[in-house]
């Protein structure tokens, strides 16, 4: 009976593998990166939509929307029905949550995202996509739009 060398792997048979592995991760790793991207924008969106109702609710409550509050500070009295970690919380797509309430004109009051430096800030472009899911996908009217740069607002009541 002869000796056998048992068979092995060449290192050119183990290159390939590697290769193969590569291009298989450059294929499907920015399919994840995308998909991460429209979670965070769901959630962003989810998030907003539940905040709104929590104002009407404070609406139909005391017959009034909330005061105007800073960026990342929760509304007095919202705390009923929304709960402070989740607004102090950086948002799901950067930036801080924000209340405006103007009786001046234009919106009697608004919830969004202001950029102001917590997280990633985003750009035009990636609100107008979320806005495209939302309303109208235009930032300049409609219930989802800029207000001002770096911040932008479901427009709960106009």
């Amino acid at each position: 009976m002869p000796n056998r060398r048992s068979p092995g792997f060449t290192l050119v048979e183990i290159l390939i593998v590697v290769v193969i592995l590569g291009i298989l991760a450059a294929i499907v790793v920015p399919q994840f990166t995308s998909a991460s991207e429209s979670a965070r924008q769901a959630s962003f969106i989810t998030n907003v939509k539940s905040f709104a109702n929590a104002t009407e609710l404070y609406r139909v409550h005391y017959g009034t929307y909330p005061e105007d509050a800073s960026t990342g500070s929760l509304p007095a009295g919202l705390d009923r029905w929304v709960r402070e970690d989740d607004w102090t919380a950086i948002t799901p797509i950067g930036g801080s949550w924000d209340s405006e309430r103007n009786d001046t004109g234009g919106y009697a009051c608004a919830l969004g995202v202001h950029f102001d430096g917590r997280g990633t800030t985003q750009d035009d472009a990636f609100m107008q996509q979320i806005d495209e899911k939302f309303d109208d996908g235009d930032l300049e009217d409609g219930g989802f739009r800029r207000i001002a740069d770096g911040r932008y607002y479901l427009i709960v009541a106009e």
